[in-house]
């Protein structure tokens, strides 16, 4: 058992849920895409783990990328400023087909602010794929296209999901206990 188990609260998608949701994605992902251009953009660091089972489970010739976007200080909550702090450089937007991978929406404000990016780059289409939804928090009018679970407002890690940069390689999405992060 790893030691930071113990700040899990419970657990509240399984490894085993976890795959049959990339399952179910990759497979709509794949048949959604097979005309297009697929360029998988994965917003590092969190969402890494998701990204790396997703791109696997596709069926389709892709290309890759990455960015690192923050809307997050040291602690918890969303400054609601959006940072890019790696960029993507290309000169192919005009003929790319972007699915940004995200770990978790919350607010929405990240991935709002970043599809308009993408957007005003010349993306031919950009969409949005989350593993975990939790639209109880937005702050701004945002869907994602493809979206694994909605979960509710709780403080999640695991699977890719850190807090203070730790946490991120328990194998399912746990909810953190409350103790560990309002000391």
């Amino acid at each position: 058992m790893n030691i930071l188990e113990n700040d899990v609260e419970r657990i509240l998608i399984s490894k085993e849920q976890i795959e049959e949701i990339e399952d179910r994605m990759a497979a709509q992902i794949s048949e959604d895409y097979k005309d297009k251009n697929l360029l998988l953009l994965c917003i590092l660091k969190g969402s890494v783990v998701f990204f790396s089972d997703l791109m696997r489970k596709i069926t389709l010739p892709m290309q890759i990328d990455f960015m690192k976007v923050s809307s997050y200080g040291k602690g918890s909550q969303s400054t609601g400023n959006v940072r890019i702090l790696l960029d993507l450089h290309r000169e192919d937007f005009s003929e790319v087909d972007v699915l940004i991978v995200e770990d978790i929406i919350d607010s929405g404000r990240t991935l709002s602010t970043l599809v308009e990016y993408l957007k005003m780059k010349g993306c031919r289409s950009v969409k949005t794929c989350t593993l975990l939804d939790k639209p109880s928090r937005r702050e701004v009018e945002f869907i994602p296209d493809y979206a694994g679970q909605i979960i509710p407002d709780e403080f999640v890690i695991g699977f890719g999901l850190d807090y203070a940069e730790k946490y991120r390689e328990l194998p399912y999405v746990g909810i953190l206990k409350p103790s560990v992060y309002t000391k």
